[in-house]
């Protein structure tokens, strides 16, 4: 799919996991040590990519049931331990975030919003983004479109198709269709079935771009004098 802009972006807000950072290892193997703890068996980094969805407090109730906060406490702990070791770029996503110098600019992720903003901050990039928000920082969690309008008022911008949400997953398609904004997918969305599965969904990106390489120059053409 060929990216075609509806129109120039006013702001851009970015996903953080597998759209700006490769964090899997760090994510699994926290999570690992909680599973142990309630005598289930080991996730693969694989099947962390591809069942890791939704916010701890979203998904937990179901896998721990009352033990729930225990249990995200304890990956709480885990992340805090590790997850700075295990961080490393998607492929382009520098050459993105030079390019994305020219537009104010945010994170909305489902990881915790202490752990992000600690993982930004190793990362030397707490400057670039105007607002860091992360999985209890607002009323709900993505697909639900709260977390964007609360970056976005942090940033003092408008919800609208001129600002761009970057994800790679089809409930970030979901988040910016049901904030208002212009759902932009980089990758293939493999996890979730690939781009058939995201449009019989409902949840089919306005842009695609194959990586985030291709997003740059996509933006490099849109930049404002």
């Amino acid at each position: 799919m060929q990216p075609t802009p509806m129109q120039p972006p006013a702001a851009l807000v970015f996903d953080w996991d597998n759209t700006l950072i490769d964090a899997w290892a760090g994510i699994t193997a926290a999570l690992n040590t909680v599973l142990a703890a309630w005598d289930m068996p080991a996730w693969t980094v694989e099947e962390g990519r591809a069942r890791i969805r939704g916010s701890v407090r979203d998904t937990f109730p179901g896998m721990f049931g009352a033990d729930w906060e225990r249990a995200a406490a304890m990956l709480g702990t885990a992340m805090a331990e590790q997850h700075l070791s295990h961080l490393a770029l998607m492929p382009g996503t520098a050459a993105l975030l030079d390019v994305a110098v020219a537009w104010p600019a945010a994170i909305v992720s489902n990881k915790e919003g202490v752990i992000l903003r600690r993982e930004v901050a190793h990362l030397g990039w707490s400057a670039r983004f105007g607002a860091i928000i992360g999985a209890g920082d607002a009323s709900r969690d993505k697909p639900h479109p709260a977390p964007i309008w609360h970056a976005l008022a942090l940033i003092g911008v408008n919800p609208g198709r001129d600002v761009w949400y970057v994800g790679d997953t089809g409930s970030d398609m979901q988040a910016a269709h049901r904030a208002g904004c212009t759902a932009v997918l980089v990758g293939n969305a493999a996890h979730d079935g690939g781009l058939n599965a995201l449009e019989q969904s409902g949840a089919a990106p306005h842009l695609h771009c194959a990586d985030a390489w291709a997003l740059a120059s996509l933006l490099k053409g849109t930049a404002p004098a």
